[in-house]
This record gives structure tokens, C-alpha cells and sequence, in this order.
């Protein structure tokens, strides 16, 4: 597959050169991406909507293993925690999981097939369902993303049928809850990815009203990144807290300093629905984004320039 569009993006110290055929399958397999991670051994992991959930590669993009046996209904959002645990979020199994690297389930968060009481309707599964939530649900009403931060505490942004992020520990065991429904401070219209930045404030991608949202671990509202984001997918920060943002609805792919000012973005309307973003420990950006002659989204390396 080709895409010729872009060679070289970004600007000043943030130019990258792009690969778009990155990816490299076993013949034959069929993975369109919906999500990537790296772990600490720079083992870059593929949780995809083919017959092989999650695949993993090396920074080359060479087909190292993939976990066997497990089964998703939806894979939405995949995360590497800082002791390599991988959590999964199953949107319409309504579940967040964690795994060894190796694939072993170690917990299940949230009841299989359940959903809250938010307006929706429950009886459909799409990516629509945030337009009719009028109330705030418990959890989990097809979740969207995840993180954990280094006490272990786990963050779910609870999304495309609810308003939602929630805390959990450890143990998953329910902490806390916020968000309403609408665009205030506070307030959420498919919130879709959750970051703990180096401070230890959540960062919510709040993807349908155009924003970031920062919060303490509390729930309480700190700031909002104003940066016209077009539908901000997750944020993925370095070692330095540099951000890196697909826009999902706009196709562009942003790069913010740690407290949400632009140091770059470059992007086109072809790639709108691009969904993921990791890097890894030499600078390499992974996106998970629509590419030309591809079925699906595949996952793409950023290589600083």
C-alpha cells in the first residue's frame, strides 16, 4: 500500500519522516487498527478488529507474536501501564481488561453486556449513542478509553453512550465518578480518551466538543486546552510530556507542549477518523489512522527528523 501525500511533516524541532507501510503481517492476516501501545521494551502492540485482536511488533514493524485464545467484541483502546500490564477496553462488551503482555487475563472491570441508565438507546450499538445521553450513568455504558496512574489507580473515559470518566483502584474497585452531559466546565460530549500526565492530572479528550479537559484525580476542573482541536481522540505524552493528538474528526495530527500549547500539526481530511497514538523509547510516534489502498486503519510510524 502507498501514500505519497506526505514524506516530511510537522515543523521546526518537531519534523518527522512518515512510513506508511510500517506495518508488516503475516501473509495473508487482515488487522484493521484501532488502537496502539508500546511497552517498556519498545514491543508495539496492535489491538485490531481482525481474527488476531491484539498483534505485536517490533519498531520496525515486524510481526513478532500475537496473543491467541482471547476474544473481543469491539476492540476500542489498548495501554501499556508502567509494569507492562496490558488493559483493553471492549466498548460493546462494556469492559476494561488487564492483561500480562504475554495475554493472560489478570481483572475484568465492568459486568459483561451491561450498560447504564443514560438516555440511550440500549438496544443499539454505535458510535452515536453520545447525542441522546441526558443523564450521567454508572459504569460502564460503552467505554471509551483508559489509563492508570503510577498508584495503580485505574481512569476509564466512559463515552459513547454516557458522560462519563471513572476511577477505579487497583483492585478495580469503584472510587469515583464525574461529568454531565453538555460543554461546560466539567461537562463531557463523548468523553473518549483519558492521560495522566507528569503532574498527575487526568486529561480528558473530550472528542465532541472540540477539547482536552484537565482535572485533578478528584474530578475537579483545572483548566481547558483551547488549541482548535477538531475532535481530539486521546492525548499520548513523552518522557517530557509532549503531547501527541489524532483528530479524529479532522484528520490532523497535533503535537502539544505539557500544558496544551501548538508546537505542530499537520494533517488532511483523508485521514479523518484517526483514532490511536503511542511512541516508543527512540522518539518513533505510532498513529493509528486510515491510509490509502489500506482496508481499515493501520497503524503509521513517525520518525523525528
Amino acid at each position: 500500500m502507498e501514500d505519497t501525500l506526505m514524506e516530511q511533516v510537522g515543523s521546526d524541532s518537531r519534523t518527522y519522516s512518515v512510513d506508511y507501510d510500517w506495518l508488516k503481517l503475516p501473509e495473508g492476516w487482515e488487522a484493521p487498527m484501532a488502537a496502539v501501545t508500546v511497552d517498556s521494551m519498545d514491543r508495539v502492540y496492535g489491538f485490531n478488529r481482525g481474527e488476531n485482536g491484539v498483534i505485536i511488533f517490533d519498531t520496525d514493524g515486524n510481526y513478532l507474536e500475537h496473543w491467541e485464545g482471547v476474544d473481543f467484541i469491539f476492540p476500542h483502546a489498548i495501554y501499556a501501564d508502567h509494569e507492562d500490564n496490558i488493559w483493553i477496553v471492549d466498548r460493546d462488551a462494556g469492559q476494561v481488561l488487564k492483561y500480562t503482555a504475554e495475554g493472560k487475563q489478570k481483572l475484568a472491570i465492568g459486568r459483561r453486556g451491561y450498560r447504564s441508565n443514560t438516555g440511550a438507546d440500549n438496544s443499539v450499538f454505535s458510535s452515536d449513542g453520545y447525542r441522546d445521553v441526558v443523564r450521567a450513568g454508572e459504569p460502564f455504558n460503552l467505554p471509551a478509553g483508559v489509563a492508570v496512574a503510577p498508584s495503580g489507580d485505574v481512569f476509564v473515559a466512559d463515552g459513547y453512550a454516557n458522560c462519563r470518566v471513572h476511577r477505579f483502584d487497583a483492585d478495580g474497585n469503584h472510587i469515583t465518578s464525574w461529568g454531565q452531559p453538555g460543554s461546560g466546565e466539567g461537562e463531557f460530549l463523548l468523553p473518549h480518551g483519558v492521560t495522566i500526565d507528569q503532574n498527575g492530572s487526568v486529561l480528558v479528550s473530550d472528542r465532541e466538543n472540540n477539547r482536552i479537559q484537565e482535572f485533578d484525580q478528584e474530578g475537579r476542573f483545572l483548566s481547558e486546552w483551547a488549541t482548535g482541536l477538531i475532535g481530539p481522540a486521546l492525548v499520548w505524552q513523552d518522557i517530557d510530556g509532549v503531547g501527541f493528538v489524532p483528530e479524529h474528526n479532522g484528520g490532523n495530527f497535533s503535537v502539544l507542549t505539557p500544558t496544551g500549547s501548538p508546537l505542530a500539526r499537520w494533517g488532511d481530511e483523508i485521514y479523518r477518523s484517526c483514532h490511536g497514538a503511542a511512541g516508543d523509547s527512540k522518539g518513533g510516534i505510532y498513529f493509528v489512522q486510515p491510509v490509502r489502498g489500506a482496508h481499515g486503519r493501520q497503524i503509521v510510524k513517525y520518525s523525528p527528523i
